[in-house]
């Protein structure tokens, strides 16, 4: 007879953002529990190790080994402290997205508000001061639809803001590993190329995830080759691009600016609050600072609990699952 309850354990206080609510989303007869990051409450380990389907964000060697799991399920799309080695043969490996709409409203305001000073205009009028007022010389300000956005990458991310970026009339280019046949998108670089494709665009956005071939990709000579008023986005992983030569890039104003969602230390329970980088990024005024929050919305929730449970469903009904990393064996 096919099992039909799964016992479902959420691990960790980043995979507890998912579970208000999920047990209507995956139906009645499963048990659900909630364990915590460091498994170290009675009876934590045990069901760990004997959890049909696990929502996490971490596994590694330190840990206890997850041996009866069938579907390790991450809540997000990166999976880059997911050691995929110590999970048994017979289990599936997934990830989520549902955040390229979120974290593309997120690049869109941080590109505007490089062209439309509206809070600039509103503090100066509030004070009598008319500095934008059309009509005057020194009031002209420059427009989005005028500039080039360059994606590094062309995954779910770049994709949704190649669209946007085409509805404010931007051409597009980008950088990708594969090529790129899309109407979105006017010229096609491979990474081979990378300086050239830098240099091409009046903003570059990085979405690219963090893997051995991504890590520093984005480098001094990199950077270099950037206009010398070029913007620069990170909405993918901090490490992609390297922290040093960005640092320097910025505080020597070789470049025009930084967004930068994406960080290199990051809080954790020994410390929760903390800065995001060795380097004195908050001292730099060409760099708007946020702490990886781009994707993080109530919607990015609710697709992404979908997709657990819909996986789940295929898990049980012996279907193929979505966003498979590694496929189990059979």
């Amino acid at each position: 007879m096919p099992q039909t309850s799964l016992k479902i354990a959420f691990h960790g206080q980043n995979a507890s953002n998912f579970r208000q609510g999920f047990a209507a989303l995956v139906g009645p007869g499963h048990h659900i529990i909630d364990l915590s990051d460091g498994l170290a409450l009675p009876g934590e380990r045990e069901h760990y190790e004997t959890a049909d389907v696990i929502v996490g964000i971490k596994l590694d060697a330190a840990m206890p080994q997850p041996k009866a799991v069938r579907l390790y399920h991450a809540p997000g799309a990166g999976t880059d402290a997911i050691d995929a080695a110590l999970l048994p043969a017979h289990s599936a490996l997934c990830n989520c997205f549902g955040h390229e709409g979120a974290i593309a409203e997120y690049v869109m305001t941080a590109l505007l508000m490089r062209h439309v000073p509206l809070q600039a205009a509103d503090a100066d009028l509030r004070q009598q001061r008319w500095t934008y007022w059309a009509g005057r010389p020194t009031a002209l300000r420059t427009e989005l639809g005028a500039q080039t956005l360059g994606l590094l990458g062309f995954g779910h991310i770049s994709k949704a803001l190649a669209a946007r970026a085409k509805a404010f009339g931007m051409r597009v280019h980008v950088a990708n590993r594969s090529a790129v046949n899309s109407p979105l998108v006017d010229q096609s670089f491979s990474l081979n190329e990378l300086n050239a494709f830098m240099g091409s665009a009046d903003a570059v956005v990085v979405s690219l995830p963090l893997t051995g071939s991504t890590q520093g990709l984005v480098n001094a000579a990199a950077l270099a080759a950037m206009k010398p008023d070029a913007l620069l986005v990170n909405v993918g992983r901090g490490p992609v691009i390297d922290e040093q030569a960005l640092y320097e890039a910025l505080s020597k104003r070789q470049i025009g600016g930084a967004i930068i969602d994406t960080w290199y230390q990051y809080p954790n329970a020994d410390k929760p609050e903390c800065a995001p980088s060795r380097f004195d990024f908050a001292s730099l005024n060409n760099v708007v600072m946020t702490p990886h929050m781009s994707g993080w919305t109530s919607g990015t929730v609710r697709r992404r609990q979908q997709t657990i449970a819909d996986n789940i469903a295929r898990l049980l009904a012996g279907q193929p699952l979505d966003n498979v990393l590694k496929a189990a064996v059979v």
